[in-house]
């Protein structure tokens, strides 16, 4: 979307603000269909730190992700510019990748197509 979509924005606004989880969203992104869970940003990105963390290889990243270096913009009274998927897939097919679920930050701008509630797959 070259303007992002205000409903979509007051949703991600929302889940900032009351800092829950609970809500599903299915999006379309360049083609690829992602669904799952999203949740606030500093959420999202103490997990990922966590997961990083974690890791031989990749422990030196976390830092980047355990501090919001752009500042708080819910606390500037700033939009959302990006939805933070937890527990999501991208659908392929009849498949989920990756089968657990897996973080996701996707530009609010880049979406072209959503609808609420997350898109079950069948293993058949």
């Amino acid at each position: 979307m070259s303007k992002p979509d205000e409903l979509l924005v007051a949703i991600a606004a929302t889940v900032e603000a009351e800092r829950s989880n609970q809500m599903s969203l299915t999006v379309v992104v360049g083609g690829a269909v992602i669904t799952g869970r999203l949740a606030p940003e500093a959420v999202w990105r103490e997990r990922v730190a966590e997961v990083l963390k974690d890791s031989d290889r990749l422990g030196p990243f976390s830092a980047v992700f355990s501090h919001d270096s752009l500042g708080n913009r819910a606390a500037r009274g700033e939009a959302p510019t990006h939805l933070h998927f937890h527990l999501a897939r991208i659908l392929q097919g009849s498949l989920g990748i990756p089968e657990t679920g897996g973080m996701y930050r996707v530009a609010i701008r880049d979406v072209s197509a959503w609808t609420v509630g997350d898109l079950t797959y069948s293993e058949q």
